[in-house]
């Protein structure tokens, strides 16, 4: 192996107290979150197997920790009720605490309010 990987291979670890693999050099029957997630899985309390790590070059190395598949558990249905905290939590965000409507899309956290009321003399002179 090269010298950017070999620094992450670390299959028994040893180094890393955990068995560490260099970017997509995982082995087979282990995955990510998101990759569980797309097969319809979850971690399900699982400890960690395994990370894969990514040099990166000034903010340090990118770590992802990888489940094993064998374990995991199918990802919990969604109840009447879970949907409808998610619809009253979509409607929070989308609702403006300066004029009380719904703006029909998420209101930006850097202004803080719907667009019209953030500028209001922009929409007058529209």
């Amino acid at each position: 192996m090269s010298g950017a990987l070999g620094k992450c291979f670390d299959p028994n670890g040893t180094r890393f107290g955990v068995p560490t693999y260099p970017w997509r050099y995982a082995p087979d029957g282990l995955a990510t979150r998101r990759q569980l997630r797309a097969q319809g899985l979850r971690p399900g309390g699982q400890p960690i197997a395994a990370q894969v790590l990514r040099s990166r070059y000034r903010r340090g190395p990118l770590v992802a920790y990888l489940y094993r598949v064998d374990r995991a558990k199918p990802v919990r249905p969604m109840t009447p009720a879970r949907w409808a905290a998610l619809a009253k939590a979509n409607l929070a965000r989308r609702t403006c605490p300066a004029c009380c409507t719904d703006a029909g899309y998420v209101i930006p956290t850097s202004l803080g309010m719907c667009v019209p009321c953030a500028y209001p003399e922009e929409q007058r002179a529209a």
